[in-house]
């Protein structure tokens, strides 16, 4: 069986995790501090925290910007659940909005959601390709658009528009008019998950770039903070002759990263451009060349004149189908042990958010996106011999269920 997405395990990782343990310092300390450093420099922006998750990092910033009861928050309805259900944890009104045809957030249904009461927006880079940031920016700062805005704690009067946070969890190494996923906008979340391209096992990061009179540094002090249950020093800076009293100065939570993670980050982001981008790449530009002889086809778009993605996942549509016709062919390509998946079944269908009165009819073209999509495997230790296997069983798959 071609698995989905396993990690990539190697000699590397397991030496440098095996180091951290054997140094005895396994929670947050010395290799997340570099962690954070080094992808601070790889990624242009501001400061970095590193986090448990992806999901810790939306929550610990919505917080952080006072969102709460009252406030709107517009998210794509087509992402993962993390997306949303940070926006319900911190007692908020989701508004969920329409994508365009490359599954990213549609800048005019974001235009058409915005109130009094919008608070953030939570653009979503869905397999990697990063959304249109200079239509949002440009959006929220627009003269109309920002006298709506109504702020409610001293951040929000600081920034004094809609807050852009990226839900960038697919596209670490992504580029838009030559800057990097991190510097995109004002802050933006990574997820370093099992699957990604760049995984720590579980984790994530939040890379601050807010604009002055920001103190991007003083706020990386105060989110660390709020990931250490309030705790005003960290385990490394306790550790240091005479500096063991702290004080708790708020509730906060505890979603802090550890060394263990941290260790295998490094020697992934030491050759992520130059090796797994490159290989992840190869794999995308093979799918395309050979689905592009099918009418039924239809690639997806990973590169452009001012974007490039991180080569997450590759989002084949067979165009002309069902819903029920395309799980019937991931069935079919299952039979032939090749592992396929679908990103992601929006959350309007999903049984929490249908209960909360949303539906899938409001949001059409989303609902055609997921309808007709079939993710493909996409990792390094995937080989060109592989890769033709998933070409095989897919055009099989497909043939079979449209001569059906």
């Amino acid at each position: 069986m071609i698995p989905f997405s396993p990690p990539r395990i190697d000699q590397k990782i397991i030496d440098a995790v095996n180091e951290t343990l054997r140094s005895g310092w396994i929670t947050t300390g010395p290799k997340t501090k570099l962690f954070e450093k080094k992808l601070t420099e790889f990624c242009g922006n501001k400061a970095t925290l590193c986090v448990s998750s992806a999901t810790a990092g939306l929550e610990l910033m919505l917080r952080w910007f006072g969102i709460g009861k009252g406030d709107e928050v517009i998210v794509p309805a087509y992402t993962y659940a993390a997306t949303a259900n940070v926006v319900v944890h911190c007692e908020a009104k989701i508004v969920f909005v329409d994508c365009d045809e490359d599954f990213l957030i549609s800048t005019k249904s974001i235009e058409q959601a915005i109130t009094s009461r919008t608070k953030v927006i939570i653009p979503v880079d869905i397999a990697g390709f990063p959304c249109n940031y200079d239509g949002i920016h440009a959006l929220v700062s627009r003269p109309d658009i920002q006298q709506q805005f109504s702020p409610s704690t001293k951040e929000q009067e600081m920034l004094n528009h809609i807050l852009v946070l990226s839900d960038a969890a697919h596209s670490v190494g992504a580029v838009y008019n030559g800057k990097k996923t991190g510097n995109l906008s004002e802050v933006t979340i990574f997820s370093f998950h099992a699957v990604k391209n760049l995984t720590t096992a579980e984790g994530g990061a939040i890379c601050l770039n807010l604009p002055e009179p920001f103190d991007n540094a003083a706020i990386y002090h105060n989110l660390n903070i709020k990931s250490l249950h309030g705790q005003t020093k960290d385990a490394l800076a306790k550790s240091q002759a005479g500096s063991w009293r702290y004080d708790i100065i708020e509730p906060g939570f505890k979603c802090n990263m550890t060394d263990i993670q941290a260790s295998m980050g490094l020697v992934e982001l030491e050759r992520y451009g130059s090796d797994m981008l490159v290989r992840r790449k190869e794999i995308f530009d093979i799918y395309a060349r050979a689905f592009s002889s099918f009418d039924w086809a239809q690639i997806p778009v990973y590169e452009t004149a001012d974007r490039c993605t991180s080569y997450h996942v590759f989002l084949l549509r067979i165009n002309g189908i069902s819903e029920d016709q395309r799980d019937r062919i991931i069935q079919e390509i299952f039979l032939q042990d090749v592992s396929v998946n679908v990103h992601f079944v929006p959350l309007p269908l999903m049984t929490y958010y249908k209960n909360e009165g949303y539906s899938i009819i409001d949001y059409p073209v989303t609902y055609d996106n997921y309808s007709r999509e079939i993710s493909l495997p996409v990792y390094y230790n995937l080989t060109d011999k592989m890769v033709q296997t998933v070409i095989n069983a897919v055009v099989k798959a497909v043939e079979k269920v449209l001569i059906n």
